[in-house]
Order: C-alpha cells, then structure tokens, then sequence
C-alpha cells in the first residue's frame, strides 16, 4: 500500500481556480502526491495553468485534454492515467490542507478495509450568511471518524483495486456520479469512512440563486441515482403500498419545514438564525422540487 499516490482533477474554463488548487496540493502540501493527472475540458489556458507546475516538487503532472461533457466522463478519461495505489480526487475550485496527502495516506494504511476515504469540506468564504449556509447543508460532515454512505468527490481517496473492481463511472448522471460510485464500492463490500482530519477547503456558490440551483439539481440527481437503485437509502418511497410507505411521503413534504430547524443552533449569530430559516426553507423546496421535476419527466 503506498506505493504511490495519485490526484485526479477535472477542470473546465476556471484557469484561476485551477491554479489555487495546484499551488495548494504541488507548493505548500508537506508530503507532496507522486502525480497529478489533471482532465482539461475547457480552454488553453488551463493548459497553460497546468504546466507551469509540471515537474515542480519533483511531482509528475500529466495533462489529458477531453471535449467537456460532464465530470464522470472526464473522471472516466482520467482514471486510466491514475498509477498509484490510492488515487485521490479534489476538483479545481477547492484547495487541499497542507497535510492533505499525508492524512489520506494515514488513513488507508489505519484502515485497509476502507474502499473509499474522505474527510471535510469547508467553505472559504465565512463572511456571506450564503457561504456559512453552504457549510451547513452542501457536503456531509461529522465531527468524529466514522463509517458513512457516501463522501463528495472533492475530498476523497479510493484503493486502487476497488477502483479496478467497481469500473467506470456513470456518465448518463449529471450531478451525484459520486454517490452511485460509492454505492457500487459498498456492494462490492467496501466501505467508506470519513475523518475529519482530512480536509479541504472549497469555493461555495456566492449568490443565492446559484446556491439554490445547485441544489435542485442535486435534487434531480438524487432522483435518478435512487431510480437506479431502488434498493438505496432514500428520504422519500418508491411506492405507496404499505402504511409506512405513505408515512414516509408525509414525512417527505414535513421535513421542508422541520429540518431548516435542525441547522440553526449551529449558526453562531442570532441574526444568521432569524435570516436563515427562510433560506434554509427555500433550499429544502429547491432540492425536494428537483426530485420531483425529474420524477414527472422521467420515462
């Protein structure tokens, strides 16, 4: 194990951002990875972006151009290039903590029955009440180690041989490739563990339209992600034909209102707490309304 350490990032049309990333994980990590391969979807300047930091730090960084389609087919042109023993992946808008591949590392050898590891994602803007509720409700967090169902491709590192065991990523999702990966490594017998130890930091949407869009279309992902598996864990049911069942489409609609609750004692500022609700509220409707927009177009 260890013997090598690759970083996939997909990039598109976000030159300044890539180079945060790569001057986060090639100049200021302590323990540098082996290789970056990174997936250009987009213009030239990328291209140029990426080889200012070719052979820095003794680290291979190879570039792989590709036309733009989604991220699970740029992930599926870059995987083939990963040679490492764990492969790693972070995206070109987030910037790795300079012990990134050192606890990544630590945490798979601790771990060897681990397919799948990943820790936290946190926000860089904690000035905006939108960037603060991003932290909230965008990327799953927990404050101890623990066994989970799914972790976000941003922060994430998986064994070589379940990469090669689980295939190619689902290129027909356009949001939640990620979810339906790590859901076929745990019916592998993989499973995926968070530790917050490992830690990234990420640009969250700044406006709050685009924070809302954001998650209804991760609502129309959830849905078609679910329609693939019946057999995943789910907030709403796929029929009506046991009591339990319409309990649950009650409680589908019901959490619009209660969950924005379950956020608010974490917000510092009783002023955050007052605008927030309503926020909170409209991004639950965003989110519920996108599973069923895809549920009455879907064929």
């Amino acid at each position: 194990m260890n013997k090598g350490f690759s970083v996939l990032i997909c990039t598109y049309n976000r030159p300044q951002l890539l180079r945060q990333c790569l001057v986060a994980l090639v100049d200021k990590t302590v323990e540098k990875p082996d290789e970056i391969v990174i997936v250009n979807g987009g213009d030239q300047q990328a291209d140029r972006v990426a080889q200012e930091f070719a052979g820095r730090s003794g680290t291979q960084v190879q570039l792989i151009k590709t036309v733009n389609r989604n991220l699970a087919a740029s992930r599926n042109v870059g995987l083939p290039h990963c040679s490492g023993d764990l492969i790693a992946m972070t995206d070109d808008d987030a910037q790795v903590f300079p012990d990134w591949v050192t606890q990544m590392k630590r945490a798979h050898r601790e771990h060897p029955e681990a397919g799948a590891i990943g820790g936290a994602v946190i926000g860089t803007d904690t000035e905006s009440l939108i960037g603060r509720l991003s932290d909230l409700v965008t990327f799953p967090s927990w404050g101890s180690p623990r066994y989970v169902r799914t972790l976000p491709g941003v922060n994430i590192s998986y064994k070589r041989q379940v990469v090669e065991r689980v295939g190619l990523q689902d290129e027909t999702l356009f949001r939640g490739e990620d979810v339906d990966w790590n859901w076929r490594v745990g019916q592998l017998g993989g499973s995926i563990y968070f530790d917050p130890r490992i830690r990234v930091y990420h640009h969250h949407r700044s406006t709050l339209g685009a924070f809302l869009r954001q998650h209804y279309m991760y609502g129309r992902a959830y849905y078609l992600v679910r329609r693939k598996w019946e057999q995943m864990y789910c907030v709403y049911p796929h029929h009506l034909r046991r009591p339990q069942d319409v309990l649950k489409a009650i409680n589908f609609f019901a959490a619009m209102f209660y969950e924005p609750l379950l956020y608010l004692p974490r917000l510092q500022r009783h002023a955050d707490r007052v605008l927030a609700y309503p926020l909170l509220l409209a991004n639950q409707i965003a989110w519920r309304g996108g599973m069923i927009k895809e549920k009455l177009t879907a064929r």
